[in-house]
């Protein structure tokens, strides 16, 4: 019988456990990574490629090594619960090296490859108007370290996991002050614990994760605001009328925007939402032929239920599984998002 042949996007945490999958199924991956090497997200560069997303150097990963490891490969005792992404990235390569995962990589694959990358928009919310600014601003996925902001006031818009590490990375070298704004998208569990105002019920978002981050609020090393409402060159402008002179930087730690404008026919992101059936599956396919694994923010790692969705996808690829109609799919699709409306 002729061994079903499939493609893998991406080397990242869910292209690696979707080639061992298809390894496990006897199914034939190949891979395609248009980046020299592996590990997605979690390999750090100074300067990440255009158009994919990006870690600063201080990351730690905020879920226990018991909880992020894939199941048949646990982590190395020696390694910390909590561990920094060069000792995430190095599981990674330590995996793929462990399932022989590497051959069916192929690398640098260029313009051919460049229209299936998962595609990142940063949104530096221009209705502020924070092309009158004067300072610099960008999104974090471009910002490594906080040496750089030595001696300035910064402003850091969200407050999700990784507006406040850099917050209370950054309120270590600024003069004075770090500015967390809360854009009203992004209500947290601290926010809670500080009774911060908010239109949005707890869980309702992501939780954010930061250890340090209520003893540098409670000691004035960050000064938490509200939403912006503008910016002028040199100031913000906060929706309470308060304000913000002589700012130097702002980072939008603003979350990140998806599209797949390669797969407009079949896979269509609305709102920066995507109807996938069990998170997974396109329901308006003719055949199951397209799987989107790891398109999906959890409670926790992505890793082990990357690799549930891998093991689902490829046992339907092989005809083991099937799927429901296509009405049943909509059908259930819509169930979830009204039952994910009501939380």
């Amino acid at each position: 019988m002729t061994h079903k042949r499939i493609a893998v996007i991406g080397a990242g945490v869910s292209g690696l456990t979707s080639i061992k999958c298809c390894l496990d199924e006897g199914l034939e991956p190949v891979c395609f990574e248009r980046t020299d090497d592996i590990g997605g997200l979690w390999r750090f560069q100074e300067n990440p490629e255009e158009g994919r997303a990006s870690i600063y150097k201080s990351v730690i990963i905020n879920t226990s090594k018991e909880m992020m490891c894939f199941s048949d490969y646990p982590i190395p005792d020696h390694f910390p619960n909590f561990m920094h992404n060069s000792q995430v990235l190095e599981y990674f390569r330590m995996y793929a090296k462990e399932f022989n995962l590497l051959k069916y990589i192929q690398l640098k694959v260029g313009n051919f490859v460049g229209t299936f990358v998962f595609e990142v928009v940063c949104q530096l919310h221009e209705q502020c108007g924070i092309e009158k600014f004067k300072g610099q601003y960008f999104h974090s996925r471009d910002y490594k370290n906080p040496e750089r902001f030595t001696g300035k006031r910064v402003i850091v818009i969200g407050i999700g996991n990784s507006g406040s590490d850099l917050a209370v990375e950054i309120s270590h070298t600024a003069k004075q002050l770090i500015s967390l704004s809360l854009p009203a998208p992004m209500i947290t569990l601290l926010s809670l614990f500080l009774a911060f105002i908010t239109t949005h019920r707890a869980l309702s978002q992501h939780p954010t994760v930061n250890d340090d981050l209520p003893n540098r609020i409670i000691s004035g090393l960050v000064k938490v605001k509200g939403n912006v409402k503008e910016f002028t060159e040199t100031a913000a402008i906060f929706e309470d009328g308060s304000r913000e002179d002589d700012i130097d930087a702002v980072i939008f730690a603003t979350g990140y925007s998806f599209a797949f404008p390669f797969l407009e026919d079949s896979v269509r992101v609305v709102r920066n939402k995507i109807s996938l059936y069990k998170k997974v599956f396109p329901p308006s396919l003719e055949k199951p032929t397209l799987a989107i694994i790891g398109l999906i923010q959890p409670l926790g790692a992505i890793m082990p239920i990357s690799e549930l969705q891998g093991r689902w996808a490829t046992q339907v690829f092989k005809g083991l599984k099937t799927l429901p109609s296509q009405s049943e799919m909509i059908t259930e699709i819509t169930k979830a998002q009204e039952q994910m409306a009501k939380r």
